[in-house]
């Protein structure tokens, strides 16, 4: 059936619900894309995992690097593979250029994605207003009849978009969620002013059981701990997750607080600058798919993936 902009809304209150994760893209050697690898992950973060949805060529998936060619047909692999666990698929059509990001969300709408998302753009001499931004997302979500996700890091583009003006646009019919990667009592704000009109998300793991708790999150949207924190003997994310969605709440934090040392692990190795390359080794050592990053990011030294080798043998996470 074909998607229509007046039922986005309720596709998306529908589909948007649970642990969805952001992809890292693993590359061969050679940097091609490893899709074979790319298979055998999403095999194992749908169907092992039980994830409910993936955010696919977004910046931890290292798009800035990737040719159109390259991100299409991640985002088709990823569609193909959805389908057997009933899964999710919202593809990040981000980019500067915005024919490029309005030929890759008519591409996402063919392939049978239920959501896009678009990062706030980097804008120069001060053309980061309210009107501007408003402008640019109204604009994309014309061309599409799927639900349009907002995306704001901050950190990333330079500015924060206020909670009154995603508001505004959640007025727009397909705008359908935001991730935001601002304060807590920033996106707290956003939820409480927008309602059922826009679904709040972010990207902190650590404050994912809260927000189910306090705010009446229903998705976790999106970043690499699903399947960083996880494996097939040990979903303690999951199992916090929805022990929380039933208001069981001193259990879903004592399963929670258990995942600390993974927490620390992870956290504690990370060297400045390298966070596609280190998540990437992390997944390496779980089993996954990784490989080496794209230029202009940098790889991890040899003793930087010892120090990190250590930290995740001791880190308690179980692999059986």
């Amino acid at each position: 059936m074909k998607p229509s902009k007046d039922g986005a809304k309720a596709r998306a209150r529908a589909e948007l619900r649970g642990i969805w994760a952001a992809t890292l893209t693993p590359f061969r050697p050679d940097l091609s894309v490893d899709e074979e690898g790319w298979r055998r992950n999403l095999r194992h973060w749908y169907g092992t995992l039980g994830i409910r949805g993936l955010f696919v060529n977004g910046k931890q998936g290292e798009f800035g690097s990737m040719t159109v060619v390259e991100r299409k047909r991640t985002a088709e692999v990823a569609a193909e593979e959805a389908k057997p666990y009933g899964a999710g698929v919202m593809v990040s059509c981000s980019d500067q250029s915005l024919d490029t990001v309005i030929e890759l969300a008519k591409h996402a709408q063919s392939i049978g994605a239920g959501t896009i998302v678009v990062h706030t753009p980097l804008l120069y001499f001060g053309a980061h207003t309210d009107h501007t931004v408003y402008e640019y997302y109204r604009h994309i979500a014309e061309q599409v009849d799927i639900g349009v996700v907002l995306w704001n890091q901050p950190p990333d583009c330079g500015y924060m978009i206020s909670p009154e003006l995603c508001a505004r646009m959640a007025e727009i019919q397909n705008v359908v969620a935001i991730k935001y990667s601002v304060p807590r009592e920033t996106y707290a704000r956003l939820t409480r002013l927008a309602g059922e009109c826009l679904i709040v998300s972010t990207s902190n793991e650590e404050e994912w059981l809260e927000n189910i708790l306090e705010l009446g999150w229903q998705v976790y949207l999106c970043s690499t701990p699903p399947y960083l924190l996880q494996t097939a003997a040990d979903r303690r994310m999951h199992e916090y997750t929805e022990l929380g969605f039933k208001g069981e709440a001193k259990k879903a934090r004592a399963v929670s607080a258990s995942l600390d040392s993974v927490r620390r692990a992870l956290k504690t190795t990370r060297p400045p600058g390298k966070a596609a390359a280190h998540q990437k080794y992390w997944q390496e050592l779980l089993g996954q798919a990784g490989g080496p990053v794209r230029r202009p990011l940098l790889g991890l030294t040899d003793a930087e993936k010892q120090v990190t080798r250590s930290a995740f043998e001791a880190c308690g996470l179980k692999r059986g």
